[in-house]
């Protein structure tokens, strides 16, 4: 079973968006546990990013991939990581220089700014993508 971790600042306020994130953690659980990290500020998010083996940056200047060029580096990295990743997720300031610079990969989603409630949606979707897409599954097409 692959595991993520994803570290992000301030909770998920919504009850749509919470009801999108948790269709996605459904449709994951027989190959993947998500275990989501809210810090309350900063230097939370610093103390536990420094304590990650292999940690993957979200920013908008990070490398810009197709679904299917993510899935294939996915997959890597889970193969070479035993199976274990972890995301970090800025908050309105985006991520503290310190964390972009232990990152082990820097990934953007797009060159767009979104909030960091509706990043949590899109990469926990394109995971979902990555997923289907190594397993052949119509639900890229």
């Amino acid at each position: 079973m692959f595991k993520v971790k994803v570290l992000t600042i301030g909770k998920c306020k919504e009850a749509w968006l919470a009801e999108a994130l948790s269709e996605y953690e459904k449709r994951l659980k027989s190959v993947l546990s998500i275990d989501w990290m809210i810090a309350k500020n900063d230097a939370q998010l610093k103390e536990w990013a420094a304590s990650e083996p292999f940690l993957i940056v979200l920013d908008p200047k990070g490398e810009l991939l197709t679904s299917e060029a993510l899935s294939e580096k996915l997959m890597r990295f889970w193969v070479n990581q035993g199976s274990r990743i972890a995301f970090a997720i800025g908050g309105a300031e985006g991520l503290p220089p310190q964390i972009i610079k232990q990152a082990a990969y820097i990934l953007s989603l797009s060159p767009l700014t979104f909030t960091h409630q509706i990043t949590r949606l899109i990469l926990i979707e394109q995971i979902y993508r990555a997923l289907e897409i190594e397993k052949g599954s119509q639900y890229h097409k």
